[in-house]
Order: C-alpha cells, then sequence, then structure tokens
C-alpha cells in the first residue's frame, strides 16, 4: 500500500511527539490529534511504527498512549531498575516483589469495579495505604499454606516477612530502609510517570486522569479484573 508523503510525516511526527512524551493530547496538540483521529490510514502507519517499537498505540478518551510491551526494557523498566527505583539496596525478589504487590493494593483501593464503574474514590492518606498493604498481606497469608502460595506464584509469606523487616520512620527520613519510605518512594516513582498526585505535606494521593484511562479501558477488562482479584485470595466478600 503507497502513502502520501504528508501522511508519512504526519505519522513520523505523532510517533515522535510519542516516543517524547509518551502521550498526545487533544487538549495540548489539537491538530495532530484530530489528524490521528480522522485518518484510518495514519492510525495504521502510527500504530505500525509503535509495533516496531515494541509497543501499543493506543486511544482512551481524548489522549493517545505509547503502551510499552511487557519486555520492552527501552521505554519502559527491567526489573532491575525497578528493583533500584523501588527498593532498599541490597533487596531481594521478595523486596521487589512486595514493591509491586504495594502498586496493585493502590489499584484496588482506587478502582474496585469495572469499566465505567471501576473507580470508587478520588484520594486517599498513605496511612491508609499502609493499614491496607498490611491487611492484604496477613489475608494472603491466611487463606493460603505455603505450598498453596507456591502453586498460585504468590509468595504472600515472604512478602510479608520482607515488610515486617521494615522499619518504622519514626525520625520521618522516609528511607527505603522504613515502612513509611518505602511507600514514599514508590508514590514518588508513580508521579513521576503521571499516574498520580502525591500530596507529600499532607500525605494525599489521587489518581491521575491518565491512571483513569488505563484502568478504565485496558487493566480492568474481564480478564484482568478476574485475574486481580484472584491475586488478593477473596472469598466472595
Amino acid at each position: 500500500m503507497a502513502f502520501e508523503m504528508e501522511l508519512i510525516r504526519d505519522s513520523q511526527e505523532i510517533f515522535y511527539h510519542l516516543l517524547k512524551y509518551h502521550e498526545l493530547s487533544r487538549d495540548t496538540e489539537e491538530r495532530l490529534y484530530q489528524r490521528y483521529v480522522e485518518s484510518e490510514e495514519l492510525q495504521a502507519l502510527v500504530k505500525s511504527q509503535g509495533e516496531l517499537a515494541d509497543s501499543r498505540v493506543e486511544r482512551y478518551g481524548n489522549v493517545i498512549y505509547l503502551i510499552p510491551e511487557m519486555e520492552n526494557s527501552y521505554l519502559g523498566f527491567t526489573k532491575t531498575a525497578l528493583k533500584t527505583a523501588l527498593c532498599r539496596s541490597n533487596a531481594t525478589d521478595s523486596d521487589y516483589y512486595l514493591s509491586q504487590f504495594a502498586i496493585l493494593v493502590l489499584l484496588l483501593e482506587f478502582y474496585d469495579g469495572r469499566g465505567a464503574n471501576a473507580k470508587t474514590r478520588d484520594f486517599m492518606k498513605v496511612g491508609e495505604l499502609q493499614n491496607s498493604l498490611s491487611e492484604r498481606l496477613q489475608e494472603g497469608v491466611d487463606a493460603l499454606s505455603e505450598e498453596e502460595q507456591a502453586q498460585a506464584g504468590i509468595a504472600f509469606s515472604d512478602m510479608q516477612a520482607a515488610y515486617e523487616a521494615l522499619k518504622s520512620d519514626v525520625e520521618h527520613k522516609r528511607q527505603k530502609t522504613t515502612k513509611e519510605g518505602f511507600l514514599h518512594h514508590i508514590l514518588v516513582f508513580l508521579q513521576k510517570q503521571g499516574l498520580i498526585e502525591y500530596i507529600e505535606r499532607d500525605e494525599t494521593i489521587l489518581p491521575t486522569p491518565k491512571l483513569d484511562h488505563f484502568m478504565e479501558y485496558n487493566l480492568l477488562n474481564e480478564r484482568n479484573y478476574d485475574r486481580v482479584r484472584r491475586m488478593f485470595a477473596e472469598r466472595g466478600n
């Protein structure tokens, strides 16, 4: 299929914008946004470039996103990079999986439904997140034996041990070796990705429209929703 040069240039401009900012909004780039949504050929070109870059180009609401695939360590993050950003020095795999579990708990606190009704609250306090993380870990330990945890691939006992090994932040230094500091660095990381607004002065967490879009259109489809619920070993409550 032959494409006009103008179409090719527009696709390159849009994809470069996505590479640079990971999103293209109608509010900030109306010309490129309208050009994209009005031309199926242009969409095909941009999506093709995304595939070559091991990524997906998706439009959620009035924003076009570049979403790296799971194994894309160039546009996304490697396990090593995430462990360095989120966990204490000399962190174990249990520390790393605890950080990922903490993010899942945060998501479940905000989005406990499906589709357009997924979002159930607009903000939460850091202390609430800390309490919920402790409760969810204990629920997993109580619900599954270590053998069952191994079969399910979710080591609740190991994650709980890693969490309990963290100190309490009595000096408010927010170091990664404390429970409060551990969550603080996770929240700072999520804020840098544009997924939450973290108001440190009063320890408040607010989801951004970007996170709302991802949850509504992508993460909370039927298959992923049920998968996340199973991870928390819910028993009909």
